[in-house]
């Protein structure tokens, strides 16, 4: 599933072929996708110019005078813009066309993408309203991480991927910043001190902030807008290294599974 980094990657990519155009046209190929895209689409788009787009967590957001489309790529969707008409290929799912013949184009094999109209604030959306304070806020801070996590004695890392806490880390950006931080990732949340919560949080802003200057991680299923894959995976310190040397202290990397989800991690240098 693409990670905050690769959604970054994508809205900063698409952003400038979109920012002040308006929809001239949309072709909604399958509309069942995670929830099913709404059919009077055309109506609330054609027409309509682009404001803004934004992200909130692992939510795209294109902005509209009146309303707002909500994207989230699933688990193998994703999005190209394309200069000049192509055939569309089987999982290519939706195109909405825009002004000067900019096509968006949503790809999605599995079809767990979502497409969703709303006319309120986007925010407030019920897939967004609950979403803690993004990772780079100024208040996703050490203090705040702290005090979220008193009397959570479950894992760190759960902890971490727990979007109510903080927006958008995964799996993978998980794994890398407890690493990066020194800390076991089955350690209970509120087994860490304040001063090692706000090391964490630096290490979280460090690790994201790379990965997104890279483009994301290459995922075999994720590809840019201009269909390059992203090459932050080839900095990973830990994540799918299982067996192979660390590269502080040369110990063997090891895994197990902290809320059903892969960890990776060195025995002797998180604790």
């Amino acid at each position: 599933m693409p990670e905050l980094p690769e959604v970054e990657t994508v809205r900063r990519g698409i952003e400038p072929w979109l920012l002040q155009r308006h929809v001239n046209h949309i072709e909604v190929r399958v509309a069942k996708l995670r929830w099913p895209v709404a059919t009077d689409l055309d109506r609330h788009l054609i027409g309509k110019t682009v404001h803004a787009v934004e992200r909130r967590g692992k939510y795209l957001l294109l902005r509209f005078a009146d309303g707002s489309l909500i994207l989230h790529l699933g688990m193998s969707g994703y999005l190209r813009i394309l200069r000049k008409p192509a055939p569309a290929g089987r999982h290519d799912h939706v195109d909405i066309g825009f002004s000067d013949g900019i096509l968006l184009r949503l790809t999605d094999p599995r079809r767990f993408s979502t497409l969703l109209w709303t006319d309120d604030d986007p925010l407030r959306h019920p897939l967004l309203a609950d979403l803690g304070p993004e990772p780079f806020a100024e208040t996703m801070n050490g203090n705040y991480l702290f005090r979220r996590s008193r009397k959570r004695r479950i894992a760190v890392k759960s902890f971490l991927m727990d979007h109510r806490i903080v927006a958008g880390i995964g799996n993978i950006y998980a794994n890398e910043a407890l690493f990066r931080s020194g800390i076991d990732p089955s350690r209970s949340a509120d087994s860490l001190s304040r001063a090692r919560h706000c090391s964490l949080v630096e290490c979280i802003r460090q690790v994201l902030d790379e990965a997104i200057v890279a483009g994301g991680t290459s995922l075999r299923d994720f590809s840019d807008e201009t269909g390059r894959p992203g090459y932050f995976s080839l900095q990973l310190k830990v994540y799918g290294r299982a067996g192979e040397p660390c590269e502080v202290c040369g110990a063997p990397l090891e895994s197990t599974r902290i809320g059903q989800r892969s960890t990776f991690f060195c025995r002797r240098c998180q604790h």
